[in-house]
C-alpha cells in the first residue's frame, strides 16, 4: 500500500524534461496556493474546562466581591516606604529581568517558526577551483583537458510546502510558547511584589518585637534593682535577687536572636531590590538614618472579587492554559510526519572553465547559464512505528497539560481560601492578644507595687513579667500576621502584574546594550 501511494504521488508531480521558465513558475505558484490551503493536521485548541465556584467559602462580610480589583494592592497599606520599595524592585530585580529576557528569546523563536512558511533554503554560492584529472583514471579520454580551472556562481532554493499544516502548527506552538513566557513574567512580578511586601512586614514586625524586648529589659532591670535593695536591707533573701537576674538574662537573650533575624530579613530585601546585602536605613527610614517603622495596616475594605476572576487574573493559570495550547499544536506537527512532504527545488547560475574553446571569463555569457528545478516528495514509509509513537507522546503530553491546568485552578482556589480564612482569623486573634497583653502589663504593675509593700513574694513578679514578655511578643506577631495573610491573599488572587502594562519587560539600559551588540529589529520595543 505504501509503495503504491508513493508511485501515484510521483507520477502526479512528474513534469516534462524541458519546461519553460514561465510554465515552471506558474506550476510553482499553483502548487503553493493549492497546498497552502489544506487544513492543518491535529486538534484545534479549545480552552480547557475547570470547576469554578460562585462564591468564596470564607465569610463574605470581611471581603468585598467588587470586580474593580485594586491592581496596586500594596497601596491599601498607605505606606509610602512600601510603595517605594516595590517600585524599586520592579525596576531592578534580577530574576524579573531574566523572565523578561525569556520573552525576547521566545519572540525570536517565533520569528524562526514564521520563516518556515517561505522557502526554507535560499542561498547564493560561488566557487573557483583548480581541477586536475589523473591520466590513469578509468575511461580517461586522452583528448580531454586533464587540468583546468572551473568558475561557478549560482542561486539555489528549496521550499517544503506546508501541505499538512506542519509549519502552521509550529507557528501556533511558538505563539503559545511566547504567551507562556509572558505569563511567566507576570507570575514572577506577582511573586516579586508579594515577596517585597512580605519581607517589609517581617522587618517592621521584628522592629516592634525588638522594641518591646528592650522595654521589658528596662522593666526587669528595675525589678532587679528593687530586689537588690530589699535584700541589702534584710527584707528578703538572696533568692529574689538571683531570680531577678535569671529572668532579666533570659529576656536579654531574645535581643540577639531578633537582631539576627532582622539583619537576615534586610539582606533578603536587598537581593529583591537587585543589590548586594547592604544598609537599607536610607530606604526604610527616609526621614531619619535610624529608627523603626510600624507594622502596615490595611484598610478594612478588602476587595477579593469573585472566584471566576482567578481564571483571567492569575498568571500561572494563564501560563498553564497557554502551555496546553502550545502542546496541542505539537500533535499536528508530529502527525505531519505520517504523510509525504512535498517540496519545490530549483537552481540557476553560470558555470565556465578554461577548457576547449571556453574561457573562465566567459562565465556570464548566455551559453554558461544552467538551471534545474521541479517538485519532489519524501515519505518515511518504513519507520517501525516510531512516528506514530511520537504522535502518542505528544498527545500524552497534551493530556498532561490539561490535567495540570485543572490542578493549577484548584490550587489557586485553595491558596485564596487559605489566605482568606487566615486573614479573618488573624484579626480575631489579634483582638484577644491585645486584651491579654494589656492585662499582663497591668498585672506586672500591680505585682511590683505589692512586692514593694511586702504583700506578695517575688515569684509573683517573675511570673507576671515572663507572661508579659510572651503576650506582647505574640500580640505583635499576630498584628504582623494580619498584614502577611492579606499579602498572601492578594498574591493568591494574582494581583500586581498589571503594573507592567505599557512598560518594557527589560530595563532601558539593558535594551540599549543589547541593541548595540545585536540587531534585534523591533523585538525589544514591542512592549512600548
Amino acid at each position: 500500500m505504501f509503495l503504491q501511494e508513493s508511485f501515484i504521488t510521483h507520477t502526479f508531480f512528474r513534469t516534462p524534461r524541458r519546461v519553460s521558465a514561465a510554465s515552471g513558475l506558474s506550476l510553482t505558484l499553483v502548487l503553493a496556493l493549492f497546498l497552502g490551503g489544506c487544513s492543518a493536521l491535529g486538534p484545534d485548541f479549545k480552552k480547557p474546562e475547570s470547576n469554578t465556584s460562585a462564591d468564596w467559602l470564607t465569610d463574605g462580610s470581611v471581603f468585598s466581591t467588587d470586580s474593580a480589583f485594586q491592581e496596586k494592592w500594596w497601596e491599601t497599606f498607605n505606606d509610602p516606604v512600601l510603595n517605594s520599595l516595590i517600585e524599586q524592585a520592579y525596576g531592578q530585580n534580577l530574576s524579573l529581568q531574566v523572565a523578561g529576557l525569556k520573552i525576547m528569546e521566545a519572540r525570536a523563536q517565533l520569528g524562526i517558526s514564521k520563516g518556515n512558511r517561505y522557502p526554507q533554503s535560499q542561498k547564493i554560492s560561488g566557487s573557483i577551483s583548480d581541477v586536475g584529472i589523473s591520466d590513469n583514471s578509468p575511461n580517461f579520454n586522452q583528448a580531454a583537458d586533464d587540468s583546468y580551472t572551473n568558475h561557478q556562481v549560482g542561486f539555489d532554493a528549496a521550499w517544503e510546502l506546508d501541505f499538512w499544516g506542519r509549519f502552521r502548527r509550529a507557528i501556533q506552538s511558538s505563539e503559545s510558547s511566547l504567551a507562556v513566557t509572558e505569563a511567566d513574567y507576570d507570575d514572577a512580578l506577582v511573586i516579586l511584589t508579594a515577596d517585597v511586601a512580605r519581607t517589609y512586614v517581617i522587618i517592621r514586625t521584628l522592629e516592634e518585637r525588638l522594641a518591646l524586648v528592650k522595654s521589658n529589659i528596662t522593666f526587669q532591670s528595675e525589678s532587679l534593682r528593687i530586689a537588690t535593695i530589699r535584700f541589702d536591707n534584710g527584707a528578703t533573701t538572696e533568692l529574689d535577687v538571683q531570680q531577678a537576674k535569671s529572668n532579666l538574662a533570659d529576656t536579654q537573650a531574645l535581643e540577639p536572636s531578633l537582631i539576627r533575624s532582622l539583619r537576615q530579613a534586610t539582606n533578603g530585601l536587598s537581593v529583591l531590590l537587585g543589590m548586594p546585602p547592604s544598609d537599607l536605613s536610607g530606604l526604610l527610614y527616609p526621614q531619619a538614618k535610624s529608627g523603626s517603622g510600624h507594622i502596615p495596616l490595611a484598610s478594612e475594605a478588602v476587595t477579593a472579587g469573585v472566584p471566576s476572576d482567578l481564571l483571567r487574573r492569575r498568571p500561572d493559570v494563564r501560563l498553564a492554559e497557554q502551555f496546553a495550547a502550545s502542546q496541542s499544536a505539537l500533535i499536528g506537527v508530529a502527525k505531519a510526519d505520517l504523510y509525504p512532504s512535498f517540496s519545490l527545488t530549483g537552481s540557476i547560475g553560470y558555470q565556465a572553465s578554461n577548457t576547449g574553446s571556453s574561457e573562465g571569463n566567459d562565465i556570464f555569457n548566455s551559453e554558461s547559464l544552467f538551471f534545474s528545478g521541479g517538485p519532489s516528495f519524501r515519505w518515511n514509509i518504513f519507520n517501525y512505528g516510531q512516528i506514530k509513537n511520537n504522535v502518542r507522546i505528544q498527545d500524552a503530553r497534551f493530556q498532561q497539560s490539561l490535567v495540570n491546568y485543572q490542578n493549577t485552578v484548584l490550587t489557586a482556589y485553595q491558596e485564596v481560601e487559605d489566605a482568606m480564612v487566615a486573614y479573618s482569623q488573624a484579626q480575631q486573634e489579634t483582638g484577644f492578644r491585645a486584651t491579654s497583653a494589656g492585662a499582663a502589663l497591668r498585672a506586672v504593675e500591680i505585682a511590683k507595687i505589692q512586692y514593694r509593700e511586702g504583700s506578695v513574694d517575688f515569684q509573683r513578679v517573675i511570673d507576671s513579667e515572663r507572661f508579659l514578655v510572651s503576650q506582647q511578643d505574640q500580640w505583635t506577631q499576630a498584628r504582623g500576621d494580619i498584614a502577611l495573610n492579606l499579602i498572601a491573599m492578594y498574591k493568591a488572587l494574582g494581583g500586581g502584574w498589571e503594573v507592567r502594562k505599557g512598560q518594557s519587560v527589560i530595563p532601558e539600559r539593558m535594551r540599549q546594550e543589547m541593541e548595540q551588540r545585536t540587531n534585534w529589529g523591533n523585538l525589544l520595543g514591542q512592549d512600548k
